[in-house]
């Protein structure tokens, strides 16, 4: 698992407009700020996004969605997203989870990592971290 500390400048001295193929996210976040920031810095790059503000909302989302990208928040108005991640894993096996909070701290970098987490990004997050975590995920 990778955080933003991780991901380095000179890995990636460019990041492209688009990414070359199509690519669709799922962002599970409850603060609808973050998520439509989320979304319009994902859709800059021509990924397109679908939204659920809960674990409940996020589980009637249609199986076939295939999302390559899920972003979900840990502290969500029905839950805990790190509880949630072998759900995700079951219902989206190829998809890369990138996990976004505001409460980092290590023993959740842990527990999300050995739950399959591939990502770990603190709020607030820049775009530049957005897309390099994305180009990270997406070869």
């Amino acid at each position: 698992m990778k955080n933003e500390s991780e991901i380095h400048e000179d890995v990636l001295q460019y990041i492209p407009l688009n990414f070359p193929k199509k690519i669709k996210a799922l962002i599970i976040e409850d603060e609808k700020d973050i998520s439509y920031l989320l979304s319009g810095i994902l859709s800059q790059r021509g990924i397109t996004t679908v939204s659920a503000s809960s674990l409940s909302e996020a589980d009637r989302i249609d199986k076939e969605l295939l999302p390559q990208i899920i972003f979900l928040d840990n502290h969500l108005p029905d839950g805990l997203g790190i509880n949630y991640i072998s759900s995700l894993k079951k219902r989206f096996p190829a998809a890369k989870i990138i996990m976004i909070t505001a409460h980092d701290n290590l023993s959740d970098r842990e527990k999300a990592k050995n739950e399959g987490v591939d990502f770990f990004i603190t709020k607030p997050f820049s775009r530049d971290v957005i897309y390099r975590t994305v180009e990270h995920a997406i070869p």
